[in-house]
This record gives C-alpha cells, structure tokens and sequence, in this order.
C-alpha cells in the first residue's frame, strides 16, 4: 500500500523523507503559500530524483480557509486512496491548519520529532451532524452580514424569542451552544451585545469543514 501524501510547504521540508521512509508514498501533493513557491520548486527537484510524483497547489489569500478549502477539495478527488497529511512540514501557521484540516476530514495525520515518525490519532467529526436546521441559518445569517448583528437585531432578522435565540447561541447542559461549539462569538459593542461568526464558523458556512 502507498500514501497520496499532503505536504504543507513552510520551515521543516527536509521532514519530508522521513515521512516518506515510513509511509510509501505513490504522491506528493504540496500545499504552498506564495512566499514558499521557491522552496517547493526545489523539493518538486528532490522527488524528480526520487521517481516520486508531485503536483504543488498554490495556497492564496488566508492561510487556514484556503488549507481547509484545498485539503477538503484533495480528501474528495483523492477517494478511496490511502491519503496521510504530513504536518511536520510546515510553519506554525500551515501546520496548525493542515492539522486541524487532517482531523475534520478523518485523515491520517504525521508528526515528526528528530528521526521518529508518530502518527497522530485520526479524531473524524462533523459539524454538520450537531447542527439543527436552525443554528445553521443563524449562521448563514451572520454569513451575510461581515461585521456581526446584534442580539437584538440577530432575533429580528430571524423572526424567533430573545429566549430561542439565546438557547441556540449560549445552549444548555444537554445542547452545545453557537459559542460552545467556536462558531460565533459574543461581544459586547456599544452598550449592545453583538454575535459574529469567528473564522471556523466562516469556514463551515462555506462549506470547507
């Protein structure tokens, strides 16, 4: 069996054959930010010498949507292949993400520490499975409106109780709340108590988590 392995490009690339030496890899699909396209073409060089095929996908724009977007895009073009997504090869930013990205899709996911490989438990879930009807156009509603709604306003545009609401965004001890769940925050703005949906909860509306 060999891996489709997902390769965030950032600080720590030469961990990249150390996961290829305990995981037989067929491809490499390297995930680069813009900054980073130069170190990819040298290691695009590496895996020529190696006989390993590649492909390099440009990451624009903000670096945890777009690795959410594009590993999300790889885990369904990529079915019923063995995929593994090597996070030790990132920065902070794209290894955060690629990590985060790995679990949300059930994938298989390295670290690497010195000369050892670990792999990281495979923690598969889905939002979509917690979400009511509900709380999901709350959110698409906050979607459309970039700089939040308040309360107030938020109970208005989706024709429910200030009690409803609340109970959708602060849940209860049988329900996970919008603010439990990290997809939207509470502030208080103004003299007014404002909602906006935080950076996952973007994600999720979009469709990449």
């Amino acid at each position: 069996m060999k891996y489709v392995m997902i390769v965030p490009v950032g600080d720590n690339t030469n961990t990249l054959f150390i996961g290829i030496r305990d995981f037989p890899t067929e491809r490499v699909i390297l995930l680069a930010p813009q900054a980073r396209l130069r170190e990819a073409e040298r290691i695009e060089k590496d895996l020529d010498r190696f006989g390993i095929q590649y492909r390099t996908v440009e990451i624009r724009g903000s670096v945890w949507e777009e690795m959410f977007r594009t590993i999300g895009e790889i885990a369904r073009q990529e079915v019923g292949k063995e995929i593994i997504v090597n996070t030790a090869t990132g920065d902070r930013a794209t290894a955060c993400a690629a990590t985060s990205a790995a679990f949300v899709n059930g994938l298989k996911a390295i670290s690497i520490e010195g000369n050892e490989t670990m792999l990281l438990p495979v923690l598969k879930f889905s939002y979509y499975k917690l979400l009511t009807d509900k709380k999901m156009a709350l959110l698409k509603l906050l979607y459309r409106q970039a700089k939040g709604m308040s309360m107030h306003e938020l109970r208005k545009t989706a024709k429910m109780s200030a009690a409803l609401l609340s109970y959708y965004i602060h849940g209860n001890l049988k329900s996970e709340g919008l603010v439990a769940m990290g997809l939207v925050e509470v502030l208080e703005e103004n003299r007014e108590v404002v909602v906006h949906l935080t950076m996952l909860g973007r994600m999720l509306v979009k469709g990449y988590v």
